[in-house]
């Protein structure tokens, strides 16, 4: 019996054959875009497991970068990603408010404030200097000139309070203003304060992985795949950063996550193997924890690089490249490529109006199909809320085929970027999408005066491709403008 699906059945040689999908086979993919709408890539593969996904996670002791503007852009597309792939996923920025960075935050405003009152002031190698700490050091001492009378401790301890919370709302401004949510807000204090250090350890005791030696304690990560063993409690008492990162994601798991998934700094690839070991130590396999690395962004203007130093008019903070580009360019060009590679960021390009800046290209294909619909409305023809076989009989050239097999592809890819946590599929995708949409335009006429049958199946494709075009631009977090 002949199935409408189906062209043709060829043997291909011993074992193989070759199947021939029929135009009607492709016509049906419109109709599963308009049935799904904003929905259309949707799939179980993820099965619902349960995901945490840490990004950012920078230490409050200053404002964002561009590099992590790239790893914002990373994570929260990749959550967005995974959600459409079925999974359950759920966001965490880890706030590194415990640690000597964090002392040494306090120490360089409360300084700054000694100064600004007048006062002798010693400073240390290691201080920091940027312009930000003069500007609440100075706000502290407008709303309290007594501040530098405090006793050294109280006065560090208040300074680090003060300056760790208004930059880390300014981070979560700076967030804001680029579209990346974080669902949750892990503080590192809290570790200790609750105990999950010591459960950490505990656990990684009864396993038989940790041990002492010249009075510190030791997790044995070498017998794990580590290149050594390594420390947690010094002979101190003090704790390394890796018994906390230990400690936290223990504490992850406990919270009932299946699969851990970190955005890490490239510089930290070392680190992979260490954390990797200790996930083991806790008794959890090898694809419960991933790790997507993000290599340097190399800012350019005009082709030629810009200083990162703190001078005025330089781009050295996220919130400068998204208030000179705008988030949608800076999303789109942070994803264009794969996050492991270093990434050439063009401010220029990013800011022109034309088919070759990348966000421009999609997004005037999405801009171009919407001004297409609306001259039709102009003229009075009216597409049909729901297509149909005979609406999409004169879909019959190979460009009609080739942006229908496209559109089809798009639930393959989204899992398939899903499950390698690769969200630069994506912008490639939607970079093929709009290539074979301009040159569909370039090749055909949509709205013909004397063939209405093949206006109306055109204007049904292209309403369909537009689909596609706005849910892969949301998974990046871009947006799909209808004019440009």
């Amino acid at each position: 019996q002949r199935c409408a699906d189906i062209e043709k059945v060829e043997v291909a040689g011993p074992g193989f054959c070759n199947v021939t999908f029929s135009q009607h086979f492709w016509r049906k993919t419109v109709c599963e875009v308009e049935a799904a709408g904003a929905a259309y890539g949707q799939s179980s593969v993820g099965q619902g497991r349960k995901t945490l996904v840490e990004y950012v996670s920078a230490n409050p002791t200053g404002p964002l970068h561009v590099g992590h503007g790239r790893g914002a852009a990373v994570g929260d597309s990749l959550a967005r990603l995974l959600r459409k792939a079925g999974f359950d996923v759920e966001t965490e920025y880890y706030i590194n408010d415990a640690g000597r960075q964090m002392r040494i935050l306090g120490l360089s405003v409360w300084l700054r404030a000694k100064e600004l009152a007048g006062r002798p002031v010693e400073w240390p190698e290691d201080y920091y200097r940027g312009s930000y700490i003069i500007d609440i050091a100075r706000e502290m001492l407008a709303e309290d000139p007594s501040l530098p009378d405090m006793e050294d401790q109280a006065g560090q301890d208040r300074c680090y309070e003060r300056a760790m919370n208004e930059i880390l709302d300014g981070i979560k401004a700076d967030l804001a203003d680029f579209r990346v949510e974080h669902q949750h807000w892990f503080s590192e204090k809290t570790l200790v304060e609750s105990g999950a250090v010591k459960a950490a350890f505990d656990a990684l005791t009864e396993a038989g992985h940790t041990f002492d030696k010249d009075g510190a304690f030791w997790f044995a990560t070498q017998a794990l795949g580590d290149d050594k063993d390594r420390v947690l409690r010094k002979s101190d008492g003090s704790l390394t950063y890796f018994a906390s990162d230990i400690a936290y994601h223990h504490n992850k798991f406990q919270r009932g996550y299946d699969w851990l998934i970190d955005i890490w700094g490239a510089d930290h690839h070392g680190y992979v193997p260490r954390m990797r070991a200790a996930i083991t130590a806790m008794g959890k396999p090898r694809e419960s924890f991933d790790v997507v690395l993000i290599q340097l962004v190399n800012l350019l203007q005009g082709g030629k690089p810009v200083s990162m130093s703190t001078r005025a008019g330089t781009f050295e903070t996220l919130a400068d490249v998204v208030k000179e580009v705008g988030a949608d360019a800076a999303r789109f060009m942070f994803l264009s490529r794969k996050s492991d590679t270093s990434l050439d960021f063009d401010l220029e390009l990013a800011k022109q109006r034309s088919l070759d800046n990348p966000v421009y290209y999609v997004q005037y294909a999405h801009a171009r199909i919407c001004a297409v619909l609306r001259r039709a409305e102009e003229r009075g023809i009216t597409l049909p809320a729901a297509a149909t076989d005979e609406l999409l009989a004169a879909l019959d050239t190979p460009e009609d085929m080739a942006l229908l097999r496209k559109m089809a592809g798009f639930e393959d890819m989204v899992a398939t970027a899903a499950q390698a946590l690769a969200v630069h599929h994506v912008s490639h995708y939607l970079m093929d999408l709009a290539g074979m949409l301009h040159s569909y335009f370039a090749k055909h006429q949509v709205l013909l005066a004397d063939d209405t049958a093949r206006t109306l199946s055109r204007l049904a494709l292209l309403r369909a491709v537009s689909q596609v075009l706005r849910n892969g631009l949301d998974l990046l977090g871009v947006s799909a403008p209808e004019a440009m």
